[in-house]
């Protein structure tokens, strides 16, 4: 059996460790600091299994040693921004706790594929790779999956098609920056551009890029974990599955699109050796504008962490 490790065992890493466990991919691996915590939401979940008939087993944990053997790494753990907190304090003190969790958890299994949830997202990433010393192939970002399927839900509701019939691409930093691909989008092969007139796209758009803020102004305490899990349980059986399915991630950049040096949303093939290569898109000017826009915010924190982390 396989096995996948889960370092943060909050909503969202408890989260996927569900929907993984549904899909009985892999035993499992709760990690968190809270004493009991991941203990209790690992026993509660096993004692689910015969209910849904599947030989899963979880176990949660406080130290990386329960990690040992691990075929993916998920790093969840983190702080979510506060009132009053800058985006470079939140950058300082996830750094810490993702460089953590990225070193403990390399020694226990080094031969390890990380996917990375952790905000800022790119750049967590990008600390990850950078402090393990690993090939591009082993870290991945998730970020345009879930914002990929924000775009979907929404024009899933606008048009009231079923969402298996709507496919969609956002690419670039998980933030603002977001670069929703409306003319390689589509719905059932017409064209998003052709399918729904121009306010009603761009309202879309504008929605896809704010989704995280408006579950955030909803629930007040917190942020969304449904989608951000389902989107990584998504990543984890495509590479355990060696499906080389092409979805869109953050991954390290070696001349593609013209970047070099960072993280950053573009669609990758994913199989059994983690991020197998990086399908590069003709865009037009108004998406390389916007492309370009992107890179350099990401580009932009990338440099802060350096100060930082001394990396």
């Amino acid at each position: 059996m396989n096995k996948i490790s889960i370092i943060g065992a909050g909503m969202t890493g408890s989260t996927t460790a569900h929907w993984l466990a549904e899909r009985e991919l892999a035993d499992l691996v709760l990690v968190d600091v809270v004493e009991g915590m991941p203990q209790g939401k690992g026993l509660d979940m096993l004692e689910a299994m015969p209910i849904i008939g599947r030989d899963v087993e979880i176990v949660g944990a406080n130290d990386y040693a329960a990690t040992k053997g691990s075929d993916i790494i998920v790093i969840t753990a983190g702080l979510p921004r506060k009132p009053g907190m800058s985006r470079d304090d939140l950058l300082a003190a996830n750094a810490d706790i993702v460089g953590k969790a990225a070193t403990e958890t390399l020694k226990y299994s080094p031969d390890a594929i990380y996917v990375v949830l952790t905000n800022p997202l790119d750049t967590m990433a990008y600390l990850t790779l950078k402090l393990n010393k690993l090939p591009r192939e082993r870290v991945i970002g998730q970020a345009g999956v879930l914002d990929s399927a924000r775009l979907r839900a929404f024009v899933a509701l606008e048009t009231g098609v079923s969402v298996e019939n709507i496919q969609c691409y956002v690419l670039g930093g998980h933030g603002d920056e977001m670069v929703p691909l409306t003319r390689h989008s589509n719905v059932a092969g017409v064209p998003l551009r052709e399918y729904l007139p121009a306010d009603k796209l761009d309202a879309i758009v504008q929605r896809t890029r704010k989704g995280g803020g408006e579950i955030v102004n909803l629930l007040k305490t917190g942020s969304a974990f449904y989608a951000p899990s389902a989107a990584v349980a998504q990543i984890v059986e495509a590479i355990l599955k060696d499906k080389h399915l092409i979805l869109p991630c953050s991954a390290y950049m070696q001349g593609e699109y013209g970047l070099k040096d960072l993280f950053f949303g573009v669609p990758a093939v994913l199989g059994r050796k983690g991020m197998e290569k990086i399908v590069e898109y003709e865009l037009d000017a108004d998406e390389k504008a916007l492309f370009d826009k992107s890179a350099a915010a990401v580009k932009e924190t990338h440099e802060a962490l350096k100060k930082i982390a001394k990396i």
